[in-house]
């Protein structure tokens, strides 16, 4: 089966500095895709690439089994892109405003007012489809740049950024769009908001100074990453009970954190089972006063601040 998107060795240079390196990536139909990365990693020029909007120094890229190039209306038929700051029009009304953009992409009534009805469906702005876009909301404006970026029936749906700038309410309604999406297109969601992919992702790719160092389901990259952690909190400094299990064979390593501005230490094992049983024991000889115990399993933000350092 054709990949929705696909790139061969995508490399993009601005002078001497990389900003995307040798990127070979493929993303399966029907599925929302999370492209995560520090800001500054090469997300949005990623994008830009996958989209047309910035022809590669090196490489290929591929959607729907189309190359990507500047110069072709075939293949921006097969997407639909939302930019992580969308430009609109302020006195037109919703409504208008997908008319507007249906017409640019040659759609024609009565088609184009039959999508626009279902569309604004689909973002919950049907009652306000006749009300003036500079009244609405920055979440209002985001569902409406999701609304005209399906105008087309795109096969494929690049999102750049979708949630970064709104509030919990509107990050929730358009994640409930994003989850919805995938029955109708593949998704490309390029973010930093790791409770996002969480919530809508079935595989992620990882990317780092411009190159991708992980690519998984969301299940397959904790499996591989997602060693549980004991947290503890002493009265004292733990400096010497970390002495004391630093040498034994289990031991990974150990970290004094801050967990909601209480100090706390981290300690990994390599043998979950076997630290389980000796530490209850080792912190009783310890002579130090045990205020909090607990094994905790670490958040996809953990797996992907561990992804990034050690890459």
């Amino acid at each position: 089966m054709t990949p929705a998107i696909k790139t061969e060795g995508l490399t993009k240079r601005f002078g001497s500095v990389v900003a995307v390196d040798k990127l070979d990536l493929e993303v399966k139909e029907r599925a929302v895709f999370g492209f995560l990365g520090p800001n500054g990693a090469g997300k949005t020029t990623t994008v830009k690439m996958l989209t047309g909007l910035s022809r590669p120094s090196d490489g290929r890229a591929f959607i729907c089994g189309q190359e990507v190039t500047q110069a072709s209306v075939s293949v921006r038929r097969q997407f639909g892109f939302l930019p992580d700051v969308p430009a609109f029009y302020d006195w037109m009304n919703g409504l208008e405003y997908l008319y507007f953009a249906g017409e640019l992409y040659g759609m024609t009534h009565p088609a184009l007012s039959k999508r626009a009805a279902e569309l604004l469906e689909l973002v919950e702005l049907k009652k306000a489809a006749k009300r003036r876009i500079g009244g609405y909301s920055r979440g209002m404006k985001q569902r409406l740049g999701i609304a005209q970026a399906l105008l087309n029936h795109p096969k494929v749906l690049f999102l750049d950024e979708p949630t970064s700038a709104l509030d919990p309410i509107g990050r929730r309604d358009v994640l409930d769009i994003i989850a919805r999406l995938k029955e109708e297109a593949t998704v490309f969601m390029s973010t930093h908001i790791l409770s996002d992919v969480e919530r809508v992702c079935d595989s992620v790719g990882i990317i780092s100074d411009g190159r991708l160092v992980v690519t998984s389901t969301v299940d397959e990259l904790r499996s591989k990453y997602a060693r549980p952690v004991f947290e503890m909190e002493f009265a004292e400094d733990p400096a010497s009970f970390i002495t004391a299990i630093e040498s034994l064979p289990w031991f990974v390593k150990a970290e004094q954190v801050l967990l909601d501005s209480i100090p706390a230490l981290r300690v990994t094992a390599s043998d979950v089972t076997v630290a389980r049983r000796e530490l209850p024991h080792l912190i009783a000889v310890s002579n130090l006063t045990l205020l909090r115990y607990e094994l905790a399993h670490p958040s996809l933000e953990d797996i992907f601040v561990e992804v990034v350092r050690s890459s």
